[in-house]
């Protein structure tokens, strides 16, 4: 992502096994930047749903002692999902929380993971590896030439490239498994 621009560029790719990617990933010259930490994640929309509508996002995200609030425009739809993104830090989650209520933004969807963040040194790339309620994912995020080739070295084509979001592949999973949706946390 770039700051001047506040362009993300991803895609996900879902795992089968996260030790042999870690192995790949470590063998690639990859290290970890940020290890593995919990994150809790809510989205906000109001009671007409009209960020969804507009293919936006506003998320209020908890990890590590932090809060994070983030807004997320519609997205570029290709092989590679880009959108505007905005963050930034705010000291207290309740309090955002009411902020959110007050301008009439509710919580619509909660998702928690434990992420590890990998990077190679010198490079405008950042992997993180999630592990979700619904299966373990892979995001490489960079330009769209970092993703192309970082996927290709570690084994994967763009067949295996999914640019939906959690929330869609919570709802995909649920479909798939008969499990009424909910909310994607782990129990």
């Amino acid at each position: 992502m770039s700051a001047e621009t506040a362009v993300e560029t991803e895609v996900k790719i879902r795992l089968g096994d996260p030790q042999d990617l870690h192995s790949r990933l470590i063998a690639a010259g990859f290290a970890i930047t940020k290890p593995r930490v919990f994150e809790a994640n809510t989205i906000y929309d109001d009671l007409d749903r009209s960020l969804r509508a507009r293919g936006c996002l506003l998320r209020l995200r908890e990890v590590a002692g932090r809060v994070v609030v983030t807004f997320k425009g519609p997205a570029d739809r290709g092989k590679h999902k880009s959108r505007e993104e905005l963050e930034t830090t705010v000291g207290d989650a309740g309090v955002c929380a009411d902020i959110f209520s007050r301008l009439g933004m509710q919580p619509m969807f909660r998702y928690e993971k434990f992420r590890t963040e990998y990077e190679r040194v010198s490079e405008a790339g950042v992997i993180t590896l999630d592990e979700t309620p619904v299966g373990w994912f892979m995001e490489l995020e960079g330009s769209p030439e970092w993703i192309d080739s970082t996927a290709a070295q570690l084994g994967f084509s763009e067949q295996d490239y999914l640019i939906a979001s959690y929330g869609a592949l919570y709802l995909e999973y649920c479909a798939e498994t008969g499990v009424e949706p909910s909310h994607m946390v782990f129990r």
